[in-house]
């Protein structure tokens, strides 16, 4: 993607591969059903989008770090939820947290110029790899055990010695596997690497408790949480990250620099999402029915799609191990877009990522079609 002779080139952005397939989706009646991509289709909650509509926070420059009834929120969720507590220095905001994911590898170079390295997970979101390539860093992917467990073992030491960071997501998308936050704490701890846990599906986890990497301690690992999948958020972006306390003030100081604010309105319609567990409550329910519902209408087309231990998508195997078939087969006679597994990595190759984020009529509107068919 970095030609020295030419500068980098962007390369094709992954979801942008399934516009062929877009209008044999749509032409079916009913239109495309889109399970490509994990935007949330189910309402906010009202009481967050009338704090969105009436902060009058409008007029001023929000705090980049974010207003203390943000993080005083934010910090609150952490205690109720996740049995954790983190000091008003120990968390700070971000806009949503896919541009601190990508943004991340660049600033802790300027932290730390003489490492190089990212490490992230063989079949993960692939913003952990762009971000590395966005600044001229290296991509190091581990990998990943059949359940779903980052290799720490198999990280090679020279790499270990050049990382800036390792990446770890859980539950993880695509896979909806769950990785073990302790070990990975212990052993950023023991290699002098920090390690950046991506939380943003915990409220969706399915197989015991919700994790988090602040169980095991905050020297040396950062959370990073949204609202976008808790709270059906994603357009209004925001997020925080928690842990370290010299590193979250390194990063907030850096990034009040350079100007990165959540919105004021933003702030204020967090403070109210945060707030409220029951509408997130809700939503767990309808995730749960609907990938209970999808893995059935998959079991009727001879796929094998196991239920996730936290997430709502579901990876399932390709008959013959060929997913663009089966990526074809959906939305020529489903009328449904998924994605194949290579879009996470090369070791996701053979598999589909199904996002169950439509709502129940329009699941049940594929699985009529594909009966039909």
């Amino acid at each position: 993607m970095t030609d020295p002779a030419r500068g980098f080139s962007p390369p094709p952005y992954p979801y942008d591969r399934l516009d062929a397939l877009k209008p044999q989706a749509q032409a079916h009646e009913g239109g495309l059903v889109d399970l490509s991509i994990g935007t949330p289709c189910d309402p906010p909650a009202p009481q967050v989008v009338e704090a969105l509509a009436s902060s009058a926070a409008e007029r001023g420059y929000p705090a980049s770090i974010g207003s203390p009834a943000y993080r005083e929120a934010a910090a609150g969720w952490l205690a109720r939820e996740l049995a954790v507590e983190v000091g008003p220095d120990q968390l700070a905001a971000c806009i949503g947290t896919k541009e601190l994911v990508a943004g991340m590898p660049h600033w802790l170079r300027l932290r730390d110029p003489s490492k190089d390295t990212v490490l992230y997970p063989a079949i993960s979101y692939p913003s952990y790899a762009m971000g590395a390539e966005l600044a001229g860093a290296r991509a190091v992917a581990v990998p990943v055990t059949p359940d779903g467990r980052s290799d720490l073992a198999a990280i090679d030491p020279a790499d270990a010695e050049r990382a800036l960071c390792l990446w770890v997501n859980s539950p993880a998308n695509p896979t909806g596997h769950l990785d073990d936050l302790a070990a990975a704490a212990e052993w950023g701890r023991a290699h002098g690497v920090p390690v950046l846990s991506d939380e943003c599906y915990v409220e969706f986890t399915w197989d015991g408790p919700r994790r988090t990497i602040l169980e095991h301690g905050l020297d040396g690992v950062l959370a990073v949480h949204s609202l976008s999948k808790r709270s059906n958020l994603a357009g209004v972006r925001a997020g925080f990250y928690a842990g370290d306390p010299e590193l979250v003030h390194y990063l907030s100081e850096l990034r009040k620099h350079a100007g990165f604010m959540v919105p004021g309105p933003v702030q204020a319609a967090a403070v109210a999402a945060w707030d409220d567990q029951a509408h997130v409550d809700a939503q767990r329910e309808r995730y749960r029915h609907r990938l209970a519902r999808f893995a059935a209408v998959l079991a009727g087309l001879g796929v094998d799609a196991p239920l996730p231990g936290g997430g709502f998508y579901l990876w399932a195997p390709a008959p013959d191990g060929d997913a663009w078939a089966l990526v074809r087969r959906l939305a020529t006679d489903g009328g449904c877009l998924v994605s194949p597994g290579e879009f996470y990595g090369p070791d996701g190759a053979g598999f589909v990522r199904v996002a169950v984020v439509q709502p129940d009529d329009r699941l049940d509107l594929v699985a009529r079609r594909l009966g039909a068919a």
